[in-house]
């Protein structure tokens, strides 16, 4: 295997050192979901915790056993008494193909953003790949009931890690961008799919939330692109809606190239600049993709409603944000507020969309620690 690049030889490890009791998982075993199948040290963590890549079974879009895999970190020190806190990290866009997996990338510890603020303050973080990001299998990009399992499932993956009375069942979501949207997703799906795990917050930095609006009115810059680009090769693998009934005929190719590359670090995001050049405004054959079926059904059932009110919501939110725009997010709140949330509002001055959650990491967090120590969720609906 050698001169494969470090991502591809990453991948094939992982699936060759995790993969003894998937086979069995994929032919529809009745392990219950968040059964930890299997783990593996990672070195260098930090902060003196103990790391390790794990695979774990989930639910597919079918309702079928899959397996997921990710990251679990696990902070140094005593357990306190209950057993530690668990926060769920939910990444932001990293590709859609298996390779993408954050868990196989070099920066990990780097890209969960307040990941050494979490460990200090004694919490297990629970790291998702998604589903399709580092198994096999088309990864359901932006696909809200696929992340939300994904998430809470990795949760139950963290107790079973930690054994008996390692882990406490309360915990909070914390995500960005893509991993808004799943964290989101995670707060409206969590006592149905989840009723053993108790969960006290959602925090989301730039969450992805009218999906209609955000993929029609980004297309102009190089990350709306990728965006829809994305979402349309993987939803027409996933619900099986032909990419080429919306796109030109030679805006797929670009499209392909689009899907199999992974964004790790900055770099990655500015070597899809060019690729993305060549799909202007008008790759698209449609005005609006809400207007056609179905997309116009997909679009809705993939953005996340308001949450139950019970649960209190942090969002923060880039100022100059060309991705997911200020107008989007501020919508989303009001939704939030009229549906009787209790939501805490962070508008950011003179930050984008790519450093946002790293911004906005230790106000949500210390506002994560309040959840966590029952104290009275603060809103500022109504507010400016």
């Amino acid at each position: 295997m050698l001169g494969l690049p470090s991502r591809v030889l990453g991948a094939i490890l992982l699936l060759i050192g995790l993969a003894a009791d998937y086979p069995a998982e994929a032919k529809g075993t009745r392990s219950p979901p968040g059964t930890l199948l299997d783990s593996q040290p990672l070195p260098n963590a930090p902060a003196g915790a103990a790391a390790y890549r794990v695979l774990y079974r989930s639910t597919g879009m079918r309702g079928e056993p899959i397996a997921v895999s990710g990251a679990i970190i696990v902070p140094a020190g005593p357990i306190p008494p209950g057993g530690r806190k668990i926060v769920a990290w939910a990444h932001p866009t990293t590709g859609v193909v298996d390779k993408c997996a954050p868990s196989l990338a070099r920066v990990l510890y780097r890209s969960i953003q307040g990941l050494n603020d979490m460990l200090e303050r004694g919490y297990i973080v629970a790291a998702t790949d998604y589903p399709g990001l580092g198994t096999p299998g088309v990864h359901p990009y932006l696909v809200g009931v696929s992340e939300g399992r994904a998430v809470l499932d990795s949760v139950r993956a963290a107790r079973k890690l930690v054994g008996s009375g390692g882990a406490a069942n309360a915990f909070a979501v914390w995500g960005h961008s893509q991993g808004g949207h799943a964290a989101l997703f995670t707060g409206l799906l969590a006592r149905s799919y989840a009723p053993d795990l108790s969960l006290v917050g959602v925090a989301a930095a730039a969450p992805a939330t009218e999906l209609a609006t955000l993929m029609m009115a980004d297309l102009d810059t190089s990350g709306g692109k990728n965006l829809t680009a994305m979402t349309l090769w993987s939803w027409s693998q996933v619900y099986g809606a032909p990419m080429t009934k919306v796109v030109t005929p030679d805006a797929v190719p670009v499209i392909n190239q689009l899907a199999n590359d992974c964004i790790e670090t900055i770099f990655d995001v500015l070597e899809r600049r060019g690729p993305s050049k060549a799909l202007d405004r008008s790759f698209l054959t449609v005005d609006n993709l809400a207007q056609r079926e179905p997309r116009r059904s997909l679009l809705a059932r993939n953005t996340p409603g308001p949450l139950p009110p019970r649960i209190p919501i942090f969002l923060a939110q880039g100022s100059i944000d060309d991705l997911v725009l200020p107008r989007v997010t501020l919508d989303y709140r009001a939704k939030l507020c009229r549906a009787g949330s209790r939501v805490e509002f962070d508008l950011v001055p003179g930050v984008g969309h790519l450093s946002i959650a790293k911004d906005a990491a230790p106000a949500a967090l210390d506002w994560i620690a309040d959840r966590f120590a029952g104290e009275p969720a603060p809103s500022n609906c109504g507010a400016d």
